[in-house]
């Protein structure tokens, strides 16, 4: 008996379950929902999914059951999207989620055994936490970019980013909708992002994580980094407004805040209220208006505001709004309410957009008061002043404004231009585009269409004379019952924009913006979007200090190897084993290093010297190589400040053949003279030649030694040397013979060795300028072969 009672129970267990298990199963299928067969291509299913949810979508389809065909719509093209999903579906009927397709979880049924109690409660699957977030403020791609971004820059928007599974978001749900429910009503736009199905859209936010709290304003994105609460919320949303759209007014700048109309070329609105903080409402509304509109807020709690509050008879008792135009002794507007809603604000607002007569400054300002013919609209007509804002102009411009605010027409508008200012325009106009700005004058337009064509008669001139006003108001009537009048047309150029000079402010604005999000987001590690621009300062800075440390160490290095040897200049005038530079720079150091050319040297100082360097070679002999490296070291220390020159000194007595054999490979470069010996034998005297070698290219010139010391019998050596003085400047031409000298002379010139370098310095400065004559070696003979044993 318990034994079968114990069967009953199962069989009745097993069959609840699979009841249960039936009702658990999907109550359609996708491929139903889209109208698509199983074997439908990725590409028709996108495409007919975009059709379907364009249709279905609850903000386009007014239908009861729009919102719930939507969301089939969606978790059906989220099924059959997915290869693995699609492909489990096929097989067995369900998704790869934990329970069927079309069960609690999206709130369809709640009949189905065990689930629907506790998905039912679940935060996730809440039909109403639904409502509120994923349809009414769902935000799309495209929807960002073509609605909410150029929003953006005339109230301010507070987006969330979120995800289906996102256990954090359950706790500032109740936050969010609080805080929203309040900021719509103030004018904030509200989004929600669900990175699960928006994943292109978060990524363009830049949110990688959920949930993550962003605001928008202007097109800049700047992230909430504190605890969610709703008074931090409400002051990132007053953060995110700039700081200067509200001036604080009191008795002592009453004035120059309203008198400041004509510069501004805006109406001013004063609001009254005894809390000592701006407004949210009244910041946002001050944002939506700001090209309209210069805002300031008297606190009527301080005593500085008492003359103002009496002056207006303002109620304490409630806030109290008034706008000011050309008038700044009496309101031409006045709003008193204890609980200011923003549709009689905006109300307000937008009637009280422009001045009685304001000043066309740009375009924009231009087609909002004279806009363009519509024909199921009433005409509307723009009675314009061209005038100057010059002294004389004051009273027919006063004139003007009083004839205007006579008239209530709400089909003439009234405005002026300055001729200076916007002469393209005037010119259109006037009679005479030479005419001198002498006078104003007075012209009734109609605009036609947005290319610009218009109609227009020129009235009369004005000078704000009583007949001006009366020919005026005479042609005022005449075009109500005859528009014909206006009989010429023109097409009229686009206004200059007198407040382009305004750009360097408003990019100081701009950049101490852009640095203060910078900052902010350094101090809260937002570091993936930081890491371009971190990686561009420290690439930078890596540069910067490689550069430094280069040039540091090369100036060091330069310091050693220039570092004198000697304690005084007379070791370098003696051959100094280092290697010397010159150049018309002011030399570096304030001695001449030497090196003397032997087969040790001969290699690094000449074979191998590195392009566009030189070698100067002195040629000596050991019993003239004090006295010709002292002179030597004097006639080339201001040519030392180049890096390309180095000095050397070359003995005769060692190296003799070397020399003979060079010039021998410059056949001529050999005319020179020779000295007698006692045998009759001729023997060249190479002392005091000077030889610039360049290794690289493998040519030489040449420096022959000029005497320019007195000759002992009362003629000048230099005079007689003139001569050969210009020709060796010329790098040793077959011409350049020295003169003859008498045996007496050149047996004491020996005395004057020294005089063989004078000109040296004048040679330098032809090397220097590439002026010399070049003599090419087809190859570099080797000192250590020819050099003799001595």
């Amino acid at each position: 008996m318990a034994a079968s009672r114990m069967s009953v129970a199962v069989v009745l267990v097993l069959s609840v379950l699979l009841a249960g298990a039936s009702h658990a199963g999907p109550e359609m299928d996708p491929y139903k929902v889209l109208g698509v067969t199983r074997s439908a291509s990725q590409a028709e299913i996108k495409k007919v999914y975009k059709r379907l949810a364009k249709e279905w979508h609850p903000d386009k389809n007014k239908n009861p059951g729009a919102e719930d065909m939507f969301i089939k719509i969606t978790k059906s093209y989220e099924i059959l999207s997915s290869e693995d999903k699609r492909a489990n579906y096929d097989r067995y009927g369900q998704t790869d989620d934990t329970q069927p397709y079309g069960g609690a979880r999206y709130g369809h049924r709640h009949d189905s055994f065990y689930f629907d109690e506790s998905f039912n409660s679940f935060p996730f699957n809440s039909k109403h936490h639904r409502d509120f977030a994923d349809n009414k403020y769902t935000l799309h791609f495209n929807q960002y970019v073509n609605d909410v971004v150029p929003d953006s820059y005339k109230r301010p928007y507070l987006i969330k980013i979120t995800s289906d599974w996102c256990f954090s978001c359950i706790h500032i749900e109740p936050v969010w909708k609080e805080v929203v429910q309040e900021m719509e009503t103030l004018g904030v736009g509200i989004g929600v992002v669900d990175v699960g199905h928006e994943r292109r859209l978060a990524n363009h936010l830049g949110a990688h994580r959920t949930p993550s709290i962003l605001g928008v304003i202007n097109g800049k994105v700047t992230f909430f980094h504190y605890a969610v609460a709703k008074e931090h919320l409400r002051q990132f949303v007053e953060d995110l407004l700039p700081q200067r759209l509200v001036e604080w007014v009191t008795d002592k700048n009453d004035l120059q805040f309203l008198s400041s109309w004509h510069e501004l070329n805006k109406p001013h609105v004063l609001l009254f209220d005894q809390v000592p903080e701006v407004p949210l409402l009244y910041k946002l509304t001050a944002f939506v208006y700001k090209d309209y509109l210069q805002f300031g807020y008297v606190d009527q709690g301080l005593s500085e505001t008492a003359n103002l509050q009496k002056e207006f008879n303002i109620n304490t008792y409630a806030p109290t709004m008034l706008v000011f135009k050309e008038n700044i002794d009496k309101p031409a507007d006045i709003i008193q309410a204890k609980g200011m809603k923003k549709q009689i604000i905006d109300e307000f607002m937008s009637n009280n957009r422009f001045l009685l007569v304001p000043r066309l400054v740009n375009q924009k300002l231009f087609d909002e008061l004279c806009p363009v013919k519509q024909f199921h609209r009433r005409r509307k007509y723009c009675v314009l002043l061209i005038t100057g804002d010059e002294e004389t102009f004051t009273l027919g411009n006063h004139a003007f404004l009083s004839f205007a605010s006579t008239i209530t027409k709400e089909v003439v508008r009234f405005a002026y231009v300055y001729q200076r200012l916007q002469r393209p325009l005037c010119d259109v106009f006037t009679q005479s585009k030479d005419s001198a700005e002498s006078s104003a004058q007075v012209v009734i337009l109609e605009r036609r269409n947005a290319a610009g064509k218009a109609l227009f008669k020129p009235v009369t001139g004005w000078n704000g004379s009583e007949e001006d006003k009366r020919r005026l108001l005479e042609e005022l009537e005449r075009l109500q019952k005859d528009p014909s009048i206006l009989v010429h047309d023109a097409v009229l150029p686009e206004l200059n924009n007198e407040f382009a000079s305004m750009f360097a402010i408003r990019w100081i604005y701009a950049s101490y913006d852009y640095l203060s999000e910078v900052i902010d987001d350094i101090l809260h590690n937002n570091w993936r979007e930081m890491m371009p621009l971190l990686s561009l300062i420290f690439s930078a800075l890596f540069i910067l200090f490689g550069t430094v440390v280069i040039q540091a160490f090369s100036d060091s290095s330069e310091d050693v190897q220039t570092k004198p040897k000697a304690k005084d200049g007379s070791k370098a005038e003696n051959g100094s084993p280092e290697t010397g530079s010159a150049s018309s720079r002011p030399p570096k150091k304030s001695f001449v290093e030497v090196t003397e050319l032997t087969d040790i040297t001969y290699m690094s100082n000449l074979v191998k010297l590195r392009p566009g360097h030189m070698n100067i070679v002195l040629v000596l002999t050991d019993a003239s190589k004090n006295i010709l490296l002292s002179k030597f070291a004097k006639e080339v220390y201001s040519f030392t400040g180049s890096l390309t020159l180095h000095f050397s000194f070359l003995n005769m007595d060692k190296h003799g053949e070397w020399m003979f054999t060079l010039l021998e490979y410059a056949q001529d470069a050999t005319q020179i003279d020779a000295d007698e010996d006692d045998g009759g034998n001729r023997k060249a005297d190479y002392t005091g030649y000077v030889l610039a070698l360049n290794g690289h290219k493998k040519y030489l010139c040449l420096f022959k030694p000029v005497y320019t010391g007195e000759d002992p019998d009362g003629k000048s050596s230099e005079d007689e040397g003139a001569g050969s003085g210009g020709r060796s400047s010329r790098c040793g031409s077959r011409d350049d013979h020295p003169p003859r000298r008498s045996k007496r002379s050149r047996s004491l010139s020996t005395l004057q060795i020294h005089h063989k370098l004078d000109r040296l310095g004048l040679w330098m400065e032809r090397l220097m300028e590439g002026t010399l004559h070049r003599y090419y070696i087809p190859t570099w003979p080797g000192l250590d072969k020819i050099t003799p044993g001595k």
